[in-house]
């Protein structure tokens, strides 16, 4: 970043730094993300961010679509500790192993933007986190077949209808000659519509911000910067909207 700063002007001028005769150094950036660390901003950025578009009415709560996505981290213990990070673990997907974290998040099935964040080792399972994804005030949760059992853990709030995804195996088995199974077929696809609806944050972090392994060392450090990164990806999916608003 410090590099960038000197060479390139385009970042000068959105930093709002073209009139210092002195640029911010790598200790000082350092400092700047180590205070949004320990003050948890990142976690304020997002609500900022989510209370912004609310506001504008851009981002609904009826209902909520979950999902974790896994970031891979460095498995090479060709380092100055000479070990792998003790923070990140292995999660299975289907017959290969991933080492890393994941990032669970919780979307408005309307507007597709991101209101909630969780970060958490590889190891641990979406069902786990389905519940604290959910900001309290929607009716309907969807997931995918990975948060079945959801509705049934302690933390279930009884007010929420959960909309789970079936088994693959099972689906693949319903008799298309049964009208009762082709009409459970029909739910299952209209479900699935609704969840696509949560790929686009993860699509938008992985192929605009190039977030596609961990760049630190321990779960805070990624965990702050994807909650950041997915509160970027609520403005850039709005984008055009909010401009539209600024020059009306």
């Amino acid at each position: 970043m410090e590099e960038a700063f000197f060479d390139t002007p385009l970042y000068r001028e959105f930093a709002h730094l073209e009139e210092f005769t002195r640029l911010p150094d790598e200790s000082t950036i350092l400092r700047l993300r180590h205070r949004l660390e320990k003050h948890k901003l990142a976690e304020q950025i997002l609500a900022t961010v989510r209370d912004l578009l609310t506001q504008r009415g851009l981002l609904l709560k009826a209902g909520t679509v979950v999902d974790a996505i896994l970031t891979p981290a460095p498995s090479s213990t060709k380092n100055k500790d000479k070990a792998r990070d003790p923070e990140m673990h292995s999660s299975q997907k289907g017959r290969q192993w991933h080492f890393g974290m994941k990032a669970h998040i919780g979307v408005d099935s309307e507007s597709r933007l991101v209101h909630t964040v969780r970060g958490t080792s590889g190891n641990v399972h979406d069902v786990i986190e389905g519940n604290s994804l959910l900001h309290g005030q929607e009716e309907d949760a969807y997931g995918d077949a990975g948060y079945q059992g959801v509705d049934k853990r302690p933390d279930a709030k009884a007010d929420v209808a959960w909309h789970i995804a079936m088994r693959p195996g099972k689906r693949k088995a319903l008799d298309k000659n049964d009208p009762s199974e082709v009409m459970s077929d029909r739910k299952e696809k209209a479900k699935a519509d609704i969840r696509a609806k949560v790929e686009h944050p993860f699509r938008v972090i992985k192929r605009q911000f190039g977030d596609v392994k961990t760049r630190y060392r321990g779960l805070k450090k990624n965990t702050a910067q994807r909650v950041t990164l997915f509160a970027l990806s609520n403005l850039w999916m709005v984008r055009r909207t909010l401009l539209q608003e600024m020059r009306g």
